[in-house]
């Protein structure tokens, strides 16, 4: 196994008294044992079928490859029409494990379709991608687990009434489907039209969906060993089958930072020293956001618990962000994400002889640069005594991300056993669909539009 937790950072013996100490960690042995098994004891059933995905999917990977090669035989662009975990996990996965001026590459290089997805509902950046691909040469991938989240329906509208207007008949063999098989509006419209379709399993929830058809048809589509993924994924929970928290790496990260939390620290910054893994962090954030930001556990009892997660660049963010962490509150907890090796390398020729303060980088490399500023920067936050650790990936591939995704979603799933909450509902973000639905007067709505119409107008004082 080639991911390691460090979380020497995390501990009073070299932090002081802004760490926990041995026995502190160690009196939450029954805690996290309990979450352990409560986690375990729900695997595959409920809104848990994620856990299954590592191992249950062998048909589904030949399928999946099968429908890619065909696109990338054929078709010049490849769109993912979703939002939330649909588009985070995707451009995600994308990022981490292809080019990173990929679209730019030349066809024969690329092997594959110029790769897009469209996450939000801004006129602006809907218009700008027809300006840039031909929707007779693309195939547009429509994501959503229950067919009625109004941005993605509204993108598959214009996609659709656009693919009529130039193909007519053929306009559906441009569109897959990624949904529920059994129920939802998505897949009436599949097969009313036609359309292929690849399923979501009923137990997986759209942040937690990256190892189903979400993730593994775009990432198919690109070129990437979704088989491989997967193997990655299984290896991890392999790791993570043991209920010690000494042994367990995901179950480590949960117990510290629940206890971390439960102290005041109630900010996770994921720090990636790797521009390939940029968007790790964006669908991380997710994750642990929706997951444990929550206003009661599961006895209804008021709580308002999560940890706000905040993304940061190394080394980019080391000119930004890095002086708040260094000498702001004592409210944050800090991700490492360091690579041992990166895909390619770059050497710092010699030169500027004559100007000491910058010759001293010449003969080194810009990996050695980037990990000995990580190694700079996690010394000098423990001299500020900052709670952080480390997670060590030895390379980035598909082994590496698969086991990364499974990682976090596990540590996630323990941290919400701990925390007693439901780790699978999102209340908070089912308040704002329903307002939006009422605003354009969606049948069954009407009273929450009556609601929206009572409230109480902006005081005209605070408008300036």
């Amino acid at each position: 196994m080639s991911i390691r937790l460090n979380y020497n950072n995390m501990m009073k013996h070299t932090i002081g008294e802004q760490g926990i100490s041995e026995i502190e960690y160690s009196s939450h042995t029954t805690l996290a044992q309990f979450a352990h098994a409560k986690v375990e004891e729900g695997r595959g059933k409920g809104m848990q079928g994620w856990m299954d995905s590592p191992y249950n999917q062998k048909e589904v990977v030949k399928l999946i490859n099968a429908t890619a090669k065909r696109i990338r035989k054929t078709c010049d662009s490849f769109v993912v029409l979703g939002i939330g975990g649909s588009a985070l996990g995707p451009i995600a996965v994308f990022t981490a494990l292809k080019h990173l001026y990929y679209n730019e590459l030349p066809k024969k290089v690329r092997k594959g379709p110029k790769f897009y997805v469209i996450d939000n509902v801004d006129p602006e950046k809907m218009n700008a991608l027809f300006d840039v691909i031909d929707i007779e040469k693309t195939v547009f991938n429509v994501i959503t687990k229950s067919g009625a989240t109004s941005e993605t329906m509204s993108q598959y509208l214009i996609v659709m009434d656009m693919l009529k207007a130039k193909l007519g008949d053929k306009a559906s063999e441009h569109i897959i489907a990624t949904t529920s098989e059994y129920k939802g509006n998505l897949i009436k419209i599949a097969k009313d039209n036609n359309i292929e379709t690849f399923y979501i399993p009923e137990g997986v929830g759209g942040r937690f969906s990256e190892l189903s058809p979400v993730g593994l048809l775009p990432a198919a589509v690109v070129g990437i060993d979704i088989a491989e993924m997967l193997r990655g994924a299984r290896d991890m929970d392999r790791k993570c089958k043991t209920n010690d928290m000494w042994r367990n790496p995901a179950l480590a990260i949960a117990t510290l930072q629940y206890i971390s939390i439960k102290s005041g620290k109630n900010i996770g910054v994921i720090m990636p020293y790797a521009d390939s893994l940029k968007y790790i962090a964006d669908w991380y954030a997710q994750l642990w956001a929706e997951s444990l930001g929550k206003e009661v556990d599961n006895d209804g009892n008021k709580v308002n618990v999560g940890q706000t997660p905040v993304k940061a660049l190394g080394v980019t963010d080391q000119h930004s962000q890095v002086q708040l962490f260094n000498e702001g509150p004592y409210d944050k907890v800090i991700t490492f994400i360091e690579v041992g090796q990166f895909r390619s390398e770059m050497n710092i020729p010699n030169g500027c002889e004559e100007y000491p303060d910058v010759n001293f980088l010449c003969g080194h490399s810009l990996g050695e640069l980037m990990n000995n500023e990580l190694y700079a920067t996690r010394y000098n936050l423990v001299q500020q005594h900052r709670a952080n650790y480390t997670i060590y990936l030895e390379a980035i591939d598909e082994f590496h991300i698969g086991a990364l995704l499974y990682l976090m979603e596990l540590q996630t799933a323990y941290a919400g056993a701990m925390f007693d909450i439901d780790v699978y509902n999102q209340p908070g973000v089912e308040g704002g669909k329903n307002a939006t639905y009422a605003l354009f007067g969606r049948k069954g709505y009407e009273s929450k539009a009556q609601e929206i119409k009572n409230a109480k107008p902006d005081d005209t004082k605070y408008i300036i």
